[in-house]
């Protein structure tokens, strides 16, 4: 494994404007990925700073450690970013909280190109998309063992799929005759279930199912909102959290979650003025999610559905 299976850091130079780390004392990268977001921060950090990055996938752990071995004051973590403030060692190192906290929603492109992993419908492999391969859950059970009720929520809500009950009747009606067992084998059913006239424009037909599958895997949405927030207040006043989201469920959560941190007052909107006395605890640096360069997009067609936001955290305490 090398770290040219890993994907190019999407939107470095924005997220790095962002977050200044030449003024940190400490910054997190809470999805490590091949540790290119990282290095770029490591790079620009003043003597003394430490960096921690987080990643549940092994592969992933050793491959960004092995690229970020020249820096002495980095720390790779184990773990899911949904535990931050439980994981990372910052009290070991003197901190109480973060300067600044990158968050990057997406699958790396490693993930996807690995056959082994079965997250692409593009390449045959078993269904997996485990991010952690020691985890429980793997795609063969969801595809192979969830109620087609069940099935059709799950590609519905996840994955916005208008055909999402005919994709999971005929997934339902596949299996009963053998179980599902690779990509391919899945996707070609997904296909079979869409109508003729619905596939001949736009990404391929599987597209959204196979997201949709993945996020039920890795509980990517169950929890989000407070992860997202938890790692906000973990910012020392000043300090910049930065989230790069890859679907319009991820931005709507991030968004949704920086608005009320903006405006946490619990007053009915008839009151005259607030009497909770919440204050703002973030001030929003991007009233329009950032999104990738032409240029970027032409050497790296994946940052194109990505979506930047980063907020900035105030003296108030919640």
């Amino acid at each position: 494994m090398t770290e040219s299976s890993y994907h190019t850091p999407i939107m470095l130079p924005e997220v790095l404007e962002l977050l200044s780390p030449e003024s940190c004392r400490v910054t997190i990268d809470g999805t490590l990925g091949g540790g290119g977001h990282s290095e770029g921060i490591l790079e620009r950090l003043p003597a003394g700073a430490q960096h921690f990055g987080i990643d549940r996938d092994a592969d992933a752990i050793e491959a960004a450690s092995q690229r970020l071995s020249g820096f002495g004051n980095f720390h790779a973590v184990r773990g899911n970013f949904f535990d931050m403030k439980d994981i990372v060692p910052l009290r070991e190192y003197g901190f109480s909280g973060a300067d600044g906290i990158l968050l990057d929603l997406g699958v790396s492109s490693h993930q996807l190109d690995d056959g082994s992993r079965g997250f692409s419908y593009g390449i045959d492999a078993p269904l997996d998309m485990r991010m952690d391969r020691s985890a429980p859950l793997s795609a063969y059970e969801v595809v192979n063992g969830y109620p087609v009720q069940k099935l059709n929520a799950v590609i519905r809500d996840y994955g916005e799929e208008r055909f999402a009950p005919r994709i999971a009747r005929a997934i339902a009606e596949a299996r009963e005759r053998a179980p599902i067992e690779t990509t391919s084998e899945l996707a070609a059913i997904i296909k079979s279930a869409i109508p003729a006239a619905a596939r001949r424009e736009g990404p391929h037909p599987a597209r959204r199912t196979f997201q949709a599958i993945r996020i039920e895997v890795n509980s990517e949405l169950e929890g989000l909102a407070e992860a997202v927030k938890n790692a906000a207040l973990l910012l020392n006043p000043g300090g910049v959290l930065c989230v790069i989201t890859f679907h319009s469920l991820e931005d709507r959560i991030v968004k949704n979650v920086f608005r009320e941190l903006k405006d946490p007052c619990t007053c009915p909107k008839s009151a005259p003025v607030c009497i909770c006395g919440k204050k703002p605890l973030v001030q929003i640096l991007t009233n329009k999610p950032i999104i990738a360069s032409p240029e970027e997009i032409e050497i790296n067609p994946r940052s194109r559905s990505a979506k930047l936001r980063a907020v900035r955290r105030t003296e108030n305490q919640p």
